[in-house]
This record gives C-alpha cells, structure tokens and sequence, in this order.
C-alpha cells in the first residue's frame, strides 16, 4: 500500500534520537555470543536485522534475554555440538554472513538461509575464504549463494588473501571468528578498497572484546590483519548511536533549514558514516559538537552547495547525500560506489530511475552519479525492498508535494520508528 508523504511548511527545529548502529550491534552480538555468560550489549537497535541476528543466535543454543534495549547473554555459543542447526536470516545481509562464517566453527552442519532477495546477494568469495580456512561450505543452489551448509569440523585458520572490491562484510565476517581458528588469522587485503571503515569497525568491536589485532597499513590503507588464537571475554558493551540513521534527520535540516540535535553522537567514531556531517558542512550547513552530541543548522536563505565526493566509505550514505544533492545549488558527483548495486536493490540504478519519475536529472555511471538540480513534482516512487531508498524519498517529498511511497513498512530492517521520527520533525514546523 503506497503512502501521501507530507512536506515541511517551514523550517525543522528540534531533538532526533536515532537508534543504535545496527553495523556496531550485529558485531558486538557475535563477540558476545562467543565469549559467554556475562557480556551485556546496551542500547541494541530493534531493526529487522538486529531481530533476525538475535533469533539464529538462540537457534544455535546461546541463552540470551533482553530488556528494553539491552541484551544479557548466559551462556555462549557450544561450538563442539554436532546437531544440525538452520537459521533464517530474512533479508539481512550483514547478518547471513556473519552467521555463515560463525557456522564455520561448530561441529554441526549449519544451514543459512534468507528471503529471495538476499538469495541474490554475492555470497561466492566469503564462501571460498571460509574453504581455504579449512571449513566445508555447501550452496544448496551450488551458485555461491543462499542457502548454504556450513561445518567447521575441519576449520584450521591460517593465511588467507581476500578481496575487498565487492563486500568489506566478507573480510568482517572472517576476522569476527579468527580467535576461534586453531592457527588464528594473516588476512590479506587486496584490490580496490571498498567500506575499509567497516572492516576498522570490526577491529574496534573486536579489541573491546579483549582480543588483540594487529594491523599493517601504508598511508591509511589496510594491507594485512593478524588475529592470534584466543578467546573473546565477557564485556558490557554499548552501542554507539547510528550514524547512518542520523544522516536522514542531519539532511531533513540540510533540505528544510533549521536546527537539528542527535543526542549521542561522536565526532570520534567506529562509524565512518560520522563523515556525514562534514559532507553537510561542505554543502552549506553549519556544524557544532558538543560532549554528548551534534548540532547542525541551516541558514533557510544560504543555498547548498553542489559537491563531488568519493563515497566508497560511506556507500550507505548515497541515497542520502543525492537526496540533499537535489535541491543544491550545482551539480553535484558522487563516486567510488559501483559496488552498492548488489545491495538490497541496485542503489544506483534504482534510486536514479525512481527520482526520475519526480523530474530529476541523475545520470548514472559505472562508479557513481552526477545529480543536475531541476524543478521537481510528485510520483508515486517504488522502494525496491530498500529501506534506504524509503527514508531517502521521505526527505524529497520534504519539499516535493504529491509523493507517495510504496512499502514504507521497509524501513523496519533499519528504523522501525522512522515516519514517526519524519513526522515528529514535520510537527516542529508548524507550532
């Protein structure tokens, strides 16, 4: 069912608080259910994929319980249990590959499974690594895809080379399990670097968990990565607010002008997608952090600015940045994200051909977009089982009247409250 999505009558004022990072929280829920009883994850997003991660975990046997936003673990994961063991990922990427590459340390078979959509996702050279690492891997479709039959019976770790030209998941996944390996992990990373600020996201949940990693790098370029053989220790960890998430009410100001506060939010961050802020910056925002969050305002009569900007380590932030991009002032270039086209619809493609039903002038190219501002009009605009095309066009039709939205309930693998959230903002305008 397609929903009429309002616009702002004026400028937003007001206080955004975004859910915890679903990227921090997936990786932390791993750690947490390797080392055991005792480890206590706060301020846990409910997004679908956080949902569908809790729920293999406790197939796979890990007592867990929950209350309000925080998770308890009581036992950890028994990796010497031979039962076979199927878990549902849904449509969530993230979390059917670290529940593939954890499936490589138990005994038992474990069968990984997710909805048609993510049975499409490139699944081939996580599946490899895990083989060279001694784990037996089995596509049930024999595509390098869902579902898949995982046994660490065999798993040895080791030295492995991967690539980080489709997916920094894969490289994340690994490292996630390495201290369980006989021979720990060398990972080496080769071609071109896609998401890297993911794969240091895993690093930084990773040493909060008691793990030493060490890493080489040449000018901010990671080359190779050791994990020893150890143990994760129970650890009360809390999950930093969404960067990601944050992006969308930081561009509703950005769009609308006012004054927008996330509450939370640190200018030093696992979380690459912090960059958000400055790309608002460069657009014509003004930004201000403070101990326990951001400001960021518009002048409603300073114009934004058109930008180029590489976005391979911010890729989640594309619909976002072209949403903004589309009422700047100049074109405006994003690049180094061709990969975002397997994500969970062609993110170029599809953002492109839907802002084209508004008038938009966006032009897609093998790595990127170039977005012409031009006067928009309301369409009927198709999300493509995309949560972040959804809360994308709910920033256009900020300003666009006549927008409706197809599946806005796609929001719930990231934001389950986001319309609510859009509206709360919508209110600040009109008293």
């Amino acid at each position: 069912m397609s929903q009429l999505l309002e616009t702002a009558s004026g400028p937003l004022n007001c206080v955004v608080e975004v859910p915890g990072s679903k990227s921090i929280a997936n990786r932390a829920l791993i750690c947490a259910a390797l080392a055991g009883a005792g480890s206590r994850i706060t301020n846990v997003p409910d997004g679908d994929d956080t949902v569908a991660m809790l729920e293999a975990l406790r197939i796979l046997g890990v007592t867990i319980s929950q209350d309000e936003g925080n998770v308890n673990f009581s036992s950890a994961l028994d990796l010497e249990n031979t039962h076979e063991v199927s878990v549902h990922a849904a449509l969530a990427g993230t979390s059917s590959r670290f529940l593939t590459a954890l499936g490589a340390l138990r005994k038992g078979n474990t069968l990984i499974d997710g909805f048609e959509a993510l049975r499409q996702r490139p699944m081939q050279d996580l599946h490899v690594a895990l083989q060279k690492l001694g784990a037996t891997v089995a596509s049930e479709l024999g595509m390098y895809s869902l579902p898949v039959v995982v046994n660490g019976a065999s798993a040895h770790g080791g030295e492995l080379t991967l690539s980080s030209s489709v997916s920094s998941q894969f490289s994340s996944a690994i490292l996630l399990i390495a201290p369980y390996l006989s021979s720990g992990l060398s990972l080496n990373i080769e071609g071109e670097r896609v998401s890297e600020s993911y794969v240091m996201m895993t690093i930084g949940v990773m040493r909060a968990f008691g793990v030493d990693v060490s890493i080489e790098a040449q000018e901010d370029t990671l080359l190779r990565i050791c994990v020893q053989p150890g143990k994760y220790s129970a650890t009360q960890y809390f999950v930093e607010p969404d960067a990601s998430s944050a992006s969308y009410p930081l561009a509703a100001v950005a769009i609308c002008g006012g004054e927008v506060f996330i509450p939370g939010m640190k200018q030093e961050s696992l979380q690459g997608d912090t960059g958000f802020v400055s790309l608002m910056e460069k657009m014509g925002c003004v930004a201000r952090w403070v101990d326990n969050g951001v400001y960021l305002e518009r002048d409603p009569h300073v114009m934004l600015q058109g930008l180029s900007v590489d976005l391979k380590d911010m890729s989640d932030l594309v619909p976002t940045v072209a949403a903004v991009a589309l009422f700047a002032q100049g074109a405006s270039t994003i690049t180094g994200v061709g990969f975002i086209r397997n994500k969970e619809s062609d993110r170029l493609g599809d953002l492109a051909s839907e802002l084209h039903k508004c008038g938009a002038e966006v032009k897609v190219f093998d790595d990127g977009i170039v977005i012409t501002p031009r006067p928009l009009r309301g369409a009927e605009l198709a999300t493509h089982h995309d949560h972040r095309l959804a809360m994308a066009f709910g920033l256009v039709a900020l300003q666009v009247p006549e927008v409706l939205i197809q599946e806005p309930e796609v929001v719930s693998k990231s934001w389950p409250m986001y319309w609510e959230m859009r509206e709360q903002m919508l209110r600040s305008c009109r008293e």
